[in-house]
């Protein structure tokens, strides 16, 4: 057999482009490793299903330790959308992009660990109790891909997931609650130079919703934003349509419901004062989950940790993962931090240590699995 060491494969995988929709390359690339290695993979239907190129790709490695607990493994192929090419380097023992965008180790820095873990799984001939691992697409979108996965093809009940930016050795023990809110202000269009009066501002209104939002940090639990406002034809025109897309999330799932309720109220109002109407739309993208550090899925991640040489330490995400939909259909899924740092940004990077010490970690979990730890 022939494939890259981790270092290769992760910076090939970082060159390939795969923003959420566009996998399709990055799958290949991961399937022709994984059958490279004499394992079957296989690639599902949930690409049509999300607007993707790609589905999510599985691989099952019977067990044959003779017990233990089974774990699956799950990373995502996408990521943000790059803004430039990407030429992933190693300088003074970090991976970086040289080309001023992202370097996309969230999340192949987790794909790549997982592979290399498979390849010394079955190098080494290494006992287990099985292992499945999952590549999903348009993580970064929703968890799309996790979501349009049938979960009952895992044999496992335990599952861990590489997609926290911090130093290796955290597991974290609960996500945050989420909900999406689409507004669509509609106002009235007019000259704006010779009948403003005749106007009703859609964009103004708009303004003054955001304005009145509580946006940020709220408390430890709890946070919301608005990330995105689109509105107008021309500028000397009063704008008669404007949308934006905000988010709340909390651990808290009274705190977001009430956080929830008071963003529709202010943009209610706003619509008011200005003479608008408004639309509002408001989606579950996902629900938190919490662990007791005392649960056996969290008990396996620290002793896994531990076995790797690392004193493992545990905290709470603001961020969600694939973890929150594993979750939410009855499997225990933790998710472990991966070593990245300043992710999404162009200074996002990985130190080489961090990447092979994620892979002791990985086999430090199957290790502990096998052992029924």
């Amino acid at each position: 057999m022939s494939v890259p060491d981790l270092i290769d494969c992760f910076t090939d995988l970082c060159a390939i482009s795969s923003p959420p929709g566009q996998e399709r390359a990055v799958a290949d690339r991961v399937l022709a490793y994984l059958r490279d290695l004499g394992l079957e993979a296989d690639e599902d239907g949930a690409g049509v299903m999300v607007g993707s190129t790609a589905g999510n790709v599985y691989c099952r490695l019977p067990g044959n330790g003779g017990g233990g607990t089974p774990i699956f493994l799950c990373a995502h192929l996408d990521t943000v959308p790059p803004t430039g090419p990407i030429e992933p380097v190693v300088e003074d023992g970090v991976v970086r992009n040289a080309a001023g965008t992202i370097l996309g180790a969230d999340d192949k820095a987790a794909v790549a660990v997982m592979l290399e873990a498979a390849r010394r799984i079955v190098e080494e001939g290494r006992p287990h109790a099985g292992v499945e691992l999952l590549f999903t697409p348009k993580e970064e979108v929703g968890l799309l891909g996790a979501a349009a996965f049938d979960h009952t093809r895992l044999a496992a009940r335990v599952g861990y997931v590489y997609d926290q930016a911090s130093p290796i050795g955290e597991v974290i023990l609960g996500a945050p609650h989420q909900r999406s809110l689409y507004v669509t202000f509609r106002g009235r269009a007019a000259h704006a130079g010779m009948v403003p009066e005749e106007g009703r501002s859609a964009i103004a209104a708009a303004a003054r919703a955001i304005a009145d939002l509580r946006l940020g940090r709220l408390d430890e639990e709890t946070s919301a934003n608005v990330g995105l406002i689109e509105g107008g034809t021309a500028r000397n025109i009063v704008p008669a349509r404007c949308s934006f897309e905000a988010e709340a999330r909390s651990h808290d799932e009274r705190k977001l419901a009430d956080l929830v309720a008071e963003m529709l109220e202010a943009v209610t109002f706003a619509a008011t004062l200005a003479g608008c109407a408004v639309e509002t739309e408001v989606r579950e993208t996902y629900r938190g989950y919490r662990f007791r550090p005392d649960e056996p899925a969290v008990r396996l991640a620290l002793e896994g940790i531990r076995r790797a040489g690392i004193e493992p330490r545990t905290g709470f995400t603001g961020g969600a993962a694939d973890a929150n939909i594993f979750n939410e259909r009855g499997l225990a899924c933790v998710n472990l931090s991966n070593g990245m740092a300043q992710i999404h940004t162009p200074d996002e990077h990985i130190a080489v240590e961090d990447l092979e010490r994620m892979v002791d970690v990985t086999l430090g979990l199957v290790d502990a699995a096998r052992d029924g730890a």
